[in-house]
């Protein structure tokens, strides 16, 4: 059926109410990482370790995840080789919180930051925008989303995706109310998996722009809405 002829047909028996889905929390999203474990961190150990996150995300985007060991990113930091242990365990822990670092920035930004990513914006800009902010922070990140994606079983339970999923379920709904946006969130989280942007990016050799362009597209044909400009 076509489009036009989908919106002219008599409109479908009114489906039976869901539950409401429950909000998730903001603070509850924000503590992901080893910060919300270690909140009371002394003033020295806090500065170390933002040295060390800092070190270790240069060093990544640099060479990729897979590259370096705990001695490069404490010689980089200029620390001992013992406190990048004593801080992260061991190699994973250190890039789990390397990416934890990232993502409560980025869930900052899309729950309370500035519009049209953060509230205040109508919620096709901010759609538009949580892609575009997405594809930028995976491309930069790239190597290092890859490294901690999670196992198949757990690709779409973990924390961080499902906080990202939400979120562009609730806009879906003030966006296009009468839309599954539940399952239509996945559709469109989709076209922003750091595989995807790997193979497209890197193997196929798109350019970013173009990924980007085609989100705004996806986003404005999804909610029937036309781009500025």
């Amino acid at each position: 059926m076509l489009y036009a002829d989908f919106m002219s047909a008599a409109p479908p028996p009114a489906p039976t109410p869901r539950e409401p889905v429950e909000p998730l929390e903001p603070l509850e999203l924000l503590q992901l990482g080893t910060d919300a474990d270690e909140p009371c961190l002394r003033a020295d150990a806090a500065r170390n370790r933002a040295r060390l996150l800092e070190a270790a995300a240069r060093l990544v985007a640099e060479r990729g995840a897979e590259g370096i060991t705990m001695e490069e990113v404490a010689a980089a930091a200029r620390v001992g080789k013992g406190t990048v242990f004593r801080r992260f365990g061991d190699r994973t822990g250190l890039l789990t919180a390397l990416l934890d670092h990232s993502e409560k920035k980025f869930q900052a930004a899309f729950l309370s930051g500035p519009p049209p990513l953060g509230p205040g914006a109508p919620p096709v800009e901010r759609l538009r925008a949580f892609g575009l902010a997405t594809l930028r922070r995976t491309a930069e990140e790239l190597e290092l989303q890859l490294a901690a994606e999670p196992e198949p079983g757990r690709r779409f339970t973990n924390a961080p995706r499902r906080v990202r999923r939400h979120h562009v379920s609730l806009l879906l709904r003030e966006a296009v109310p009468g839309a599954d946006c539940d399952l239509l969130a996945h559709t469109l989280m989709a076209q922003l998996d750091p595989a995807l942007i790997h193979h497209l990016i890197r193997q196929c050799g798109m350019p970013l722009e173009r990924l980007e362009a085609a989100w705004v597209d996806l986003v404005d044909r999804v909610t029937c809405s036309a781009s500025p400009g």
